[in-house]
């Protein structure tokens, strides 16, 4: 059984590969979040770590096919560095385990880098960090405010972990639905029509949501409860322990 294991994903991996220069399959990642993450962003770091050889053929495919900006559409690009900040980060959690916090794994200056400047991703001939990915490949390239919903942290307060991959497809779908989940989740967000208690991560990145618009005008879009424009504002502690069940 072990041996037709191994040949279905060395298949899977050869076939990714081939194709690569059109799109990549995040078909092993979805499966993976599927079987390991449940649907309030609860993950199972073991549960991964014990499917390692799944694992590491998609950590696999994503080093050996870089996105090609000509051949790849928007989408595509935009889906693979998403499904790869994830995975890479769910890989820096596992290669700690155990520990109660991302925060907790240390490497370089004090007080200067943080685990999100630790260069361990190697992607074609370039090796990044999980800060490359968020703020250069995503951010600065796509410039989607939806992106923070999509990424996480392996952190409670963090946007939650989809137990699904994102694929090109139905990319914008996914990613209305992550802003949607996000913004109306009382644990990360506490939303009344005159008052707003919300994450600090509509202060970190407060720019990305005012683009020609209020911050509400952005909530609003999204949020159950309609926000009145005089409505007052808090931002919430931010809790990084791991999202671990």
């Amino acid at each position: 059984m072990k041996k037709l294991q191994y040949l279905f994903w060395g298949l899977c991996f050869i076939l990714s590969h081939t194709f690569a220069k059109a799109q990549v399959s995040h078909q092993l990642w979805d499966n993976l979040l599927k079987k390991h993450v449940d649907d309030k962003g609860m993950v199972d770091y073991g549960g991964i770590k014990a499917d390692s050889l799944v694992f590491n053929t998609y950590l696999e495919i994503l080093k050996t096919n870089h996105p090609n900006e000509k051949k790849w559409s928007k989408e595509a690009q935009m889906a693979y560095w998403i499904n790869a900040y994830n995975a890479f980060t769910v890989k820096l959690i596992i290669d700690n385990y155990p520990l109660k916090s991302i925060k907790d794994i240390k490497k370089g200056i004090p007080f200067v880098n943080t685990v999100w400047d630790i260069k361990f991703i190697k992607i074609g001939k370039n090796t990044y960090d999980l800060n490359n990915i968020e703020h250069s490949k995503l951010r600065k390239k796509f410039n989607d405010p939806r992106i923070h919903f999509a990424i996480n942290c392996a952190s409670l307060s963090c946007p939650n972990l989809s137990n699904k991959a994102y694929f090109p497809e139905n990319l914008s779908k996914q990613l209305d639905e992550a802003a949607k989940n996000f913004i109306n989740d009382t644990s990360k967000n506490i939303i009344q029509k005159n008052k707003v208690q919300l994450s600090k991560i509509f202060s970190w990145y407060q720019g990305d949501f005012m683009q020609n618009r209020t911050l509400f005008d952005f909530l609003n879009k999204y949020s159950i409860t309609k926000i009145d424009n005089n409505a007052s504002i808090d931002y919430l502690d931010y809790s990084w322990n791991l999202n671990g069940k």
